[in-house]
């Protein structure tokens, strides 16, 4: 079991920024990641900054914290584009960084782009793009030169040298829990990434979350055995924060949580960076002993 966390991008590097990924690292969390998001929910009208800027430079102030996002989706982002970013952080921080992706949603980023008399992209159409995004990116991270001409993406002899430091690319975290999202993750998924479900978030059991995230698991599986891979060999990733627990109201709270989910075949938890008079406000000395103590039981 590893035990992460996700900073949000809501600071100034100079006012507590750099301080937050430096002492991510000094509490040893496995990984921090940052929401790629042009804004988000209740933090809308309050500072927020982009996620490769603020990732690199979380790379050039740590040095042995991996680095990711969660996630990134197409609602926004060009493979091309997105690809050379990528290529630049995984050297800069020296092969540091795990890419998180998903289909996107229905928030912000699926409409800041839209001219006038624009729609949002149905579900359907934000899946579709997402099966032809990762497909591309993966070969656009792992090919010197790469042409490209499909419904939603072109790419004409884009060339990304010298590659990712990581071999054969950056890894991806993919978040799925639809068949379409399981077959890409289990094609092209170093890790899977779930949040639980979210139809029952709010009025949910601790019982029923962890059913969900059971079934999703045994799906995954059912989509790796179809790609002729076996699902242990996946890394599969717990966002905490939008499930009826509650791991952070007391270590023993956490333990408990930890070792259930570890029972279902989670083997990393991701917690989020504290945050006053927000959603993810939390005891930061708690938090700290849970970095530090809350899986040595486990």
């Amino acid at each position: 079991m590893r035990l992460s966390t996700v900073i949000l991008p809501h600071r100034r590097w100079s006012e507590g920024g750099r301080a937050s990924w430096q002492r991510a690292e000094e509490l040893g969390f496995h990984t921090a990641y940052t929401y790629d998001h042009l804004s988000w929910r209740s933090f809308r009208d309050g500072p927020w900054f982009g996620a490769i800027p603020t990732l690199t430079a979380a790379a050039a102030a740590t040095s042995r914290l991996r680095l990711g996002t969660l996630v990134t989706s197409p609602n926004f982002r060009h493979p091309v584009t997105l690809a050379k970013e990528l290529i630049s952080l995984d050297d800069i921080s020296g092969g540091r960084v795990m890419l998180g992706i998903g289909a996107g949603g229905s928030g912000f980023d699926a409409t800041a782009l839209l001219g006038e008399g624009e729609q949002p992209w149905t579900p359907r159409e934000r899946a579709d793009r997402f099966g032809e995004f990762v497909p591309l990116l993966d070969r656009l991270l792992t090919e010197d030169v790469v042409s490209h001409e499909g419904e939603h993406y072109s790419a004409t002899e884009v060339r990304n040298i010298p590659g990712c430091v990581q071999r054969p690319r950056l890894p991806f975290a993919v978040a799925a829990t639809g068949p379409r999202g399981m077959r890409l993750a289990a094609r092209y998924g170093q890790a899977w990434v779930t949040t639980g479900d979210p139809k029952i978030a709010e009025t949910g059991t601790p019982e029923q979350s962890r059913a969900a995230v059971a079934g999703q698991i045994e799906r995954l599986g059912e989509a790796c055995d179809r790609a002729g891979r076996d699902v242990s060999g996946m890394h599969k990733v717990l966002l905490t924060g939008f499930a009826p627990e509650r791991p952070l109201e007391s270590f023993d709270a956490f333990t408990d949580f930890a070792g259930r989910y570890a029972e279902l075949g989670i083997d990393e938890i991701v917690l989020h960076w504290p945050i006053a008079d927000s959603i993810f406000e939390a005891d930061v000395t708690l938090f700290e002993k849970i970095a530090t103590e809350g899986l040595a039981g486990l």
